[in-house]
């Protein structure tokens, strides 16, 4: 009996899965899981995959089954950069996951401007980007939420990222994605942050404001906040 409450109780607990981007491994996302375990009382997970050598429907299918395995009653999403584009295809794929929200931080809605300069200027870097970038971020998508959770975008303003050195980022970024690149029709909050491209994981206001719509369903910076459509 009390091993059965034990486990009823932690599946009551919200839970959130880390999705990291491209050649990372997860252990970039372990200060912002630390910080959202601490203040907002989620029970933080890592998913890890090969983002180079996998295809994005193999990594969709790996995320869809390993949110399952977590028996949670209530899930969430925060994925960094790629990342945000695997959780996008994994929730395609599977619509039956225990609710919860999204939070995209500093992930590129549609073709990225650093990925095609590397393309360009630089072959063997392109083979190094991997088949997910190719298959998603090389050429043009009409993306759209349409997906039954509230997402919740975060962009950095602050550009320093290798992507400005091999492409011409004019707008505001964050040295690897610009803000205008972040948006994507049918997220609920657009919120943008003063830090890089890695600073989005490692910023404490981002952490808050993350764990802020997990929680509400809306960032609390209202000041800040522009439309995720426009």
């Amino acid at each position: 009996m009390g091993y059965e409450q034990t486990r009823q109780e932690s599946r009551a607990i919200e839970h959130v899965i880390y999705v990291h981007g491209l050649w990372m491994n997860g252990a970039d996302g372990l200060i912002l899981r630390r910080r959202l375990a601490r203040d907002s009382g989620l029970k933080t997970h890592t998913f890890r995959y090969h983002s180079v050598s996998a295809s994005m429907a193999d990594v969709a299918t790996q995320l869809g089954d390993y949110a399952r395995r977590l028996g949670a009653q209530r899930l969430h999403f925060v994925a960094h950069s790629l990342g945000g584009l695997v959780v996008y295809r994994a929730l395609e794929r599977y619509a039956d996951l225990p609710p919860g929200r999204v939070v995209f931080l500093g992930t590129p809605a549609v073709a990225s401007r650093a990925a095609l300069g590397v393309q360009e200027r630089a072959s063997w870097a392109c083979r190094l980007m991997g088949r997910c970038v190719a298959e998603e971020l090389l050429t043009e998508h009409s993306r759209t939420w349409a997906l039954d959770r509230d997402l919740g975008i975060i962009a950095g303003t602050h550009k320093m990222g290798l992507g400005q050195y091999f492409a011409k980022l004019d707008d505001e970024c964050d040295g690897t994605v610009c803000v205008s690149e972040a948006r994507l029709p049918g997220a609920r909050d657009f919120l943008t942050q003063p830090v890089s491209h890695m600073g989005l994981l490692m910023s404490a206001k981002v952490a808050r404001q993350t764990g802020a719509f997990l929680r509400d369903g809306h960032f609390s910076v209202s000041e800040t906040r522009t439309p995720a459509q426009v």
